[in-house]
């Protein structure tokens, strides 16, 4: 945590490395978690830009009130990612396959795990807002625990509750399926 102190106390100064260096330490939590969110992979990449550069605009004002620097950009993520729904509601998401890296796997093996992703991204539309939310921060930003309960203002219990709830909920989904 001294260390992300620093780093964003020199990147308030407009220090280009600091800058630089919270943007790479960043920058694929905070797309994982936009992808997740929206499932379009081109679209995610300009979104998680928008974050970084709205988190530019207002680094002077960043405060350490109990949250990580990270949790402030997830922060400014959700806002982003909210704000892109709103405009897109009812809007149709890419195949799942194009969330897939291809590579030289067998065909076979990339179908599987194309329906077992899919699966599991219809199962999660199945959750509370809530437990989508602390599963993407969970398993799509890898954030702990802490730093989520941080991220959604919420007691670590609360998390944990909510991420085993979720997790048994999405059990019982995919074995009906």
């Amino acid at each position: 945590m001294q260390d992300e102190a620093s780093l964003v106390q020199r990147a308030k100064q407009h220090d280009q490395e600091a800058l630089t260096q919270l943007y790479e330490a960043n920058f694929d939590k905070i797309y994982r978690y936009v992808a997740l969110k929206i499932g379009n992979k081109i679209e995610a990449e300009d979104l998680t830009q928008e974050v970084f550069l709205k988190a530019l605009e207002s680094i002077s004002k960043f405060q350490w009130r109990g949250i990580s620097f990270s949790a402030w950009l997830f922060r400014i993520a959700h806002n982003q990612v909210v704000d892109y729904l709103r405009k897109k509601a009812k809007r149709m998401t890419v195949p799942i396959g194009e969330m897939v890296p291809s590579g030289k796997d067998d065909p076979r093996q990339m179908a599987e795990l194309n329906l077992e992703i899919e699966a599991l991204m219809a199962a999660t539309k199945k959750l509370t807002k809530a437990q989508q939310e602390v599963i993407s921060l969970r398993f799509a930003a890898g954030l702990s625990i802490a730093e989520i309960a941080k991220t959604m203002g919420k007691s670590e219990g609360a998390v944990k509750a909510l991420q085993h709830s979720a997790i048994a909920s999405l059990r019982k989904i995919l074995a009906v399926e």
